[in-house]
């Protein structure tokens, strides 16, 4: 069994308590942290007007002030206006990743509980060494043969995420192959494409779409980990990640280079997980 969390957080359902469950103080905030996340990557422009590669000589490594709300970095760039900025391309890896994690594990997952014995066989073992590794780890091996870059560090995050995917997709395909409808359509000599696609894959995807939503969070923090080792985006580009790696070398004399970009992403991950177990509170109890 797999010990990846996102994999027991989509599997397990959370009691509601009644009332509205948006209007709930750890359900509203992550909301609206999301929906003003939303509003930053579609329009950047509304809450800066800087640009992330204007360079200030004569404000290097200044402080947070009412100019510079995030103060700048070793070359005088406004450190809140390339978090910004950079939101777009962390947010965009985010949701690419983890749509080719999701449609790759879901052709994964169906192939291993539906294929030739012998093909499953070999899919589940895959599977299994697949989950032995961090998806961390998993993305680096990939980054090493394609290189470095913001298309390249998508794809890197997106397939080392399928294993996840195609195990739960599996899981629970395994169980809708064996319910009553299933069996009555396969006695109807109804085909074997109609019968998955019409019968089996639609009752299997409500775990899939929990996962997928708790995954964007793990799929933003994964692509800028990368980054931050200095194998994902390329500099100067704007990216949490890189941001964060900017200011590493400069803890001791302007911490806030890496410490505020840090929060961001930090608030950003915890509401999309925060929103994601709502959802699958929503879809679990039918609220």
């Amino acid at each position: 069994m797999s010990s990846d969390p996102l994999l027991v957080l989509a599997r397990q359902p959370v009691k509601l308590r009644g009332g509205n469950p948006w209007l709930r103080s750890g359900t509203l905030i992550p909301a609206l942290l999301v929906l003003l996340l939303i509003v930053i990557v579609l329009a950047p422009q509304w809450f800066t007007p800087l640009k992330p590669d204007d360079m200030d000589m004569d404000a290097v490594l200044a402080p947070p002030t009412l100019h510079h709300l995030f103060g700048t970095d070793s070359l005088g760039r406004d450190v809140f206006s390339r978090v910004v900025y950079g939101s777009a391309l962390s947010v965009s890896i985010g949701l690419g990743a983890t749509f080719i994690a999701c449609f790759g594990g879901m052709a994964l997952g169906l192939l291993s509980a539906l294929a030739p014995l012998a093909i499953r066989r070999v899919l589940v073992r895959l599977l299994d060494i697949l989950l032995a590794f961090p998806e961390l780890l998993l993305a680096l091996l990939v980054i090493a043969v394609l290189g470095r870059g913001p298309t390249n560090t998508l794809i890197a995050v997106g397939l080392a995420g399928i294993a996840s995917y195609a195990r739960l997709l599996r899981s629970q395909v395994l169980q809708v192959k064996l319910s009553g409808y299933v069996e009555h359509a396969v006695a109807l000599g109804e085909s074997p494409l109609r019968i998955v696609f019409r019968h089996i894959l639609p009752n299997t995807l409500r775990p899939l779409l929990i996962l997928a939503t708790l995954g964007i969070g793990q799929s933003v923090l994964t692509a800028s980990s990368l980054s931050f080792l200095g194998l994902g985006v390329v500099p100067p580009t704007a990216e949490w990640g890189a941001l964060l790696a900017d200011g590493r070398d400069y803890l001791d004399v302007a911490p806030w280079i890496s410490l505020l970009p840090a929060t961001v992403v930090a608030l950003s991950v915890i509401s999309l997980t925060l929103l994601g177990r709502r959802l699958q509170t929503i879809l679990a109890k039918g609220a």
